[in-house]
């Protein structure tokens, strides 16, 4: 399940994962930008806590590219917070 945190106006959204686990037990949260465009999307992923680049398939500029990565470092502790508590809401039902 995502969660949208941000839609700016270029038509790009941003939303944030679930907290999946790794293989080796880690946490980790996939925070994705993507804007349509005339043949499907714009989009770029990053993975908390790693700041990984997970896809990157479209036309964002580096300097996009790099706003969505400072956006991603400044609000990290964001994301993992309201993912668990989203986490523990759906838990409920």
């Amino acid at each position: 399940m995502t969660y949208e945190f941000a839609k700016y106006p270029d038509g790009t959204i941003a939303v944030f994962s679930n907290i999946g686990k790794k293989e080796n037990g880690e946490e980790y949260i996939c925070i994705t930008f993507e804007r349509p465009k005339e043949y499907g999307f714009d989009t770029y992923v990053i993975e908390l806590p790693s700041y990984n680049v997970v896809l990157d398939d479209g036309n964002y500029s580096d300097e996009e590219k790099k706003t969505f990565l400072e956006i991603v470092k400044n609000g990290a502790s964001f994301f993992f917070k309201y993912a668990r508590l989203y986490e523990s809401k759906l838990s409920k039902f």
